[in-house]
Formats: structure tokens, C-alpha cells, sequence
């Protein structure tokens, strides 16, 4: 069976070392437009679940991709000048280059070529696509592919209304962090992870009024970074920001794009990942549900024989399973994204409050009551955080064996070609 995989992303990737390894025999190309090494985006983030789904893909990818994660086992949430709130939780986080190498070298070894400096267009679709029984689009939001058969995915894209800007700093985070600071044009905040021993994810957001009071609509990328250090100096340490590349253009900061599809294959064309459906980066979804996408896209193909003529089955129930799934974490993203947008509303409670309407923003921010409320008060003492972190902790353990016992045979009977 020949299969192309359009986009040199997690999904990408992923899904050709799924079908290598469904499949040895199966023909696997990768294409990806940007040149090998180059990635927009600093650190990937992900939690239990992620690891669960790799270890069931892959568990030698997975237990590497685990190996070169940092991690983190508190968020804090600091609202102004107001004493430091604590929210429970614990997650890991890889850089998105170093994911990439590391998927790209297990691909490579499965005998999945990758192509890169490749930009697919409608001559591509129509011509270097002909022999191909499947073809995945997996090259992100902006996917060209799509863009190819708008009308008959059915594609809608909005825009969220906050401004956001991705950035990274040297100051290295030991906890996942909230910041929200008031400005003379309105409170902007940021979201910090480490993703590695030198460096931090470092994003800003802030609604539109804020935006273009603090003349962030005029300033350039680099005018834009010395501002948002002299906003955020307190929890910088003196460390600076860090943009990417001069190639994100005069500005660097976005509108979130909101993207689904009524379809999502067309021919022998799917989707998947980014390209198939955006959850606002508040989340922190993106990466687990790409997975979930080609591991379900994978299984369906297995369960129909993996053979040709049974490609169009496979994509029908493919289809039908991750809509109802990612349907779920989309609702969660627009409850976030929404509270947000309306983040001024509630920076007048106390710093416990406002950090548990922030930690509940993906249910619709209930009123503090019950056994969460409780448990959210007892996380802002030491000594609960102390209990907090003693369950954390045996939690891990518990899914780390788990996933052990899943992967053992694999690991064990893996040698590198």
C-alpha cells in the first residue's frame, strides 16, 4: 500500500511509523514544505494521557520522547501584586524540534523516507499523488493540502478575538505558570512551561482594546519583545524573551484560528491534526488529540485489512470516531478561550477565587462549592500541597507501570537496524 504523508509534524510522523509498523512492506513518504530543522513553535506540551497514547502507538518512540521531557508538578497562578495561588496538577513538556528529530529518526529507521523543501500544490495532487492509495494532510492549520478541496471539506475558519504571541525566555520555570498584569491599557498575561534545562515556553495574550493601547499594533517584533519584558520584569529575573525567527513578518502576534471541517477526507485525501480541527492553545490539546487522530486513523485501517479498496471504509468509521472525540475537547477550548476574552470581569476576586475560576474555565467556571472547592483551598497550604503532591506522585508510578507493562515486550524485542 502506498501512503503520503503531507506535513513533517507529529502527525505526520507518527502516523508513518504507525503504518511501518502495521505494515512493514507499506511504500511511506513524508513531505514537508520547510527545510530539515526548521520549526515554528518552542515547547510542546503534554500529561498522562499523551504518554498513554504513544506507549500504544510506539512504545521505543514514546519511551525516548519521555526520556528528553522536562516536567513540572505545581501551576501557580499570580494575579497582579496579590500573593502567588497554587492550582494542582503535574505535566511534562519537549521542545518541538527535539519531538520532531526524534520522530523523524524513528521514521527513518522504519524505512519511512522523508522529503523536505517540498511545497504540495494542485499539480502535486493531481500528479505526484496519482499512485497513491492514501494520502494524509497533516501540514498544520494553514494546511495547503485542504486548500486544495475547500469546498469539499467543508472548511470553516474563524478568529478568536484575544491577541497572542509565542515566544520563549532563558528563564527556566519549575512550575507551570499563569501571570496576569494590569497596564494603564488593561490586564495581559502570559503562560509559561520549561521544555528543557535552558529554556521556557514563554506565551502572552491580551484582548484587542489592551493590544493596541499598549501600541502593540504598530510595534515591530523586536519593539514588541523589549515591551513585554519591561510588562513581565518581575518574573523575568532580568532574563529576556526570545523570538523565533525574523520570518514570522512585521508581527508576531496572532489571532487563534478556529478551524473544522464538515468532511474530513475527500477521495483518498484526510485529515488529521491541525489541519482537521484547531482546540485554542489554553488547553494544551493540540498534540494529544494529532496523535489520537492518526492512532484511530491506523486502527481503522487495520480493522479493514489495511488493503486498498478498503480505504474508503476505514476513512468513513475514522471519521465518525474522532469527530465525537475531538468535538469534546473543542467545547472545553471554546469555554477557555471565552473566559479569557472576558478575563477582566473576574480579576476583581481574590487570588484563590480567581484561580479556581481559572483552573474550571473548561466547564464553564462553576461557583466555588463542594469537594473541588475544598480541595483547591487545601492546595493554597503547604501541607496540602504536600498531600497533593505525595497522590501526584503515586498516580505517576501507578500510570508509568502501567504503560511499562504495556511496552515490555516491544522494548525488549527492539533492536535498532
Amino acid at each position: 500500500m502506498r501512503t503520503i504523508c503531507v506535513g513533517a509534524g507529529p502527525a505526520g510522523l507518527y502516523f508513518g511509523i504507525l503504518t511501518k509498523l502495521r505494515d512493514p512492506d507499506a511504500r511511506v513518504t513524508v513531505l514537508e514544505r520547510n527545510s530539515e530543522g526548521v520549526t515554528y513553535g518552542w515547547g510542546v506540551t503534554f500529561f498522562e494521557d499523551v504518554l498513554d497514547s504513544l506507549y500504544a502507538g510506539d512504545p521505543v518512540s514514546a519511551a525516548e520522547i519521555q526520556r528528553s521531557a522536562a516536567s513540572w508538578g505545581e501551576q501557580v497562578v499570580w494575579l497582579g501584586n496579590e500573593p502567588v495561588a497554587h492550582l494542582g496538577g503535574y505535566g511534562w513538556a519537549i521542545g518541538r524540534h527535539h519531538l520532531l528529530k526524534l520522530l523523524a529518526e524513528r521514521a527513518t529507521e522504519l524505512g519511512v523516507e522523508i522529503h523536505y523543501d517540498h511545497l504540495v500544490d494542485a499539480e502535486s495532487v493531481h500528479g505526484q499523488f496519482a499512485d497513491a492509495d492514501l494520502v494524509l494532510a497533516a501540514d498544520g492549520v494553514n494546511s495547503l493540502l485542504r486548500q486544495q478541496f475547500t469546498d469539499e471539506f467543508g472548511t470553516t475558519i474563524d478568529f478568536a478575538r484575544n491577541r497572542y504571541i509565542w515566544l520563549g525566555t532563558t528563564k527556566v520555570f519549575t512550575a507551570f505558570t499563569y501571570a496576569f498584569e494590569r497596564t494603564e491599557a488593561g490586564w495581559i498575561w502570559f503562560y509559561a512551561y520549561p521544555f528543557d534545562t535552558s529554556t521556557t515556553t514563554f506565551i502572552a495574550e491580551c484582548g484587542p482594546s489592551t493590544w493596541e493601547g499598549l501600541g502593540f499594533d504598530r510595534l515591530a517584533p523586536e519593539e514588541s519583545r523589549a515591551e513585554l519584558e519591561r510588562i513581565f520584569v518581575r518574573h523575568l529575573d532580568v532574563h529576556p524573551l526570545l523570538l523565533h525567527t525574523e520570518e514570522q513578518g512585521s508581527s508576531p502576534w496572532l489571532n487563534f484560528a478556529w478551524v473544522t471541517n464538515r468532511s474530513w477526507y475527500h477521495g483518498n485525501v484526510v485529515l488529521a491534526g491541525d489541519a482537521a480541527h484547531t482546540t485554542h492553545f489554553s488547553i494544551g490539546a493540540g498534540t494529544r488529540l494529532a496523535i489520537d487522530d492518526v492512532l484511530a486513523l491506523n486502527r481503522q485501517l487495520q480493522a479493514y485489512g489495511g488493503t486498498p479498496q478498503n480505504v474508503p471504509a476505514a476513512l468513513k468509521d475514522y471519521q465518525r470516531e474522532r469527530v465525537a472525540s475531538v468535538g469534546a475537547s473543542q467545547r472545553e477550548a471554546r469555554y477557555s478561550a471565552e473566559w479569557l476574552e472576558q478575563v477582566e470581569s473576574y480579576t476583581a476576586l481574590d487570588p484563590t477565587r480567581f484561580s479556581y475560576a481559572l483552573g474550571t474555565r473548561f466547564i464553564g467556571s462553576p461557583a466555588p462549592a463542594g469537594v473541588p472547592w475544598l480541595k483547591h483551598q487545601a492546595t493554597q497550604l503547604s501541607v496540602g500541597r504536600r498531600a497533593r503532591g505525595i497522590v501526584d506522585a503515586g498516580r505517576r508510578r501507578h500510570r508509568a507501570q502501567q504503560r511499562l507493562g504495556r511496552g515490555t515486550n516491544a522494548l525488549l524485542s527492539y533492536r535498532r537496524p
